[in-house]
């Protein structure tokens, strides 16, 4: 099974289509700057998009909703 999962996710931002466009932009943060929300320990995934995902899951990453 993936982590985390995309039902958690989508309880927290409204669309998948945000969802996709908020993990692609922190996951190109990441991988130019070295900036993580949490310790590197404390992650479950390897890759920068998975741990883009689990700092959404968290609630590292602030999700605003436009009116």
């Amino acid at each position: 099974m993936i982590y985390p999962s995309i039902d958690k996710l989508l309880n927290i931002v409204e669309s998948k289509y945000e969802l996709v466009h908020i993990v692609a932009r922190r996951s190109k943060e990441m991988s130019k700057t070295d900036h993580y929300q949490m310790p590197e320990s404390e992650y479950k995934c390897k890759k920068n998009i998975g741990r883009a995902l689990e700092e959404i899951l968290e609630g590292r990453l602030k999700v605003e909703k436009r009116s």
